[in-house]
């Protein structure tokens, strides 16, 4: 019976990244789930503007999946091999 429970919790999950997957616009909890952050994380992301969000009325936050996800590729952090690239690049355009 225990492996019966276990098995629909694992499928509630993840019909339930499904479900938020398929969505254009997040609530705020959403938007943490989403990353997999706290809530304080997100609100701080949005005190400090870090991160695009929308404000219909002035009440709940709302976030586009697509601004979630430019965040994301804005926080990139260089290998060793691209930063060596970017290097090489930036003093052939010095010379």
């Amino acid at each position: 019976m225990e492996i019966i429970i276990n098995k629909l919790i694992e499928i509630e999950s993840l019909v339930k990244r499904q479900y938020l997957l398929s969505k254009e616009f997040f609530t705020i909890e959403e938007a943490a789930e989403y990353l997999q952050v706290s809530l304080s994380a997100i609100y701080k992301l949005t005190s400090n503007n870090e991160i695009a969000y929308f404000k219909p009325g002035g009440k709940k936050i709302y976030f586009k999946k697509e601004s979630l996800q430019e965040w994301i590729e804005r926080s990139k952090v260089l290998s060793v091999f691209e930063m060596g690239s970017e290097v090489d690049s930036y003093l052939g355009k010095t010379k």
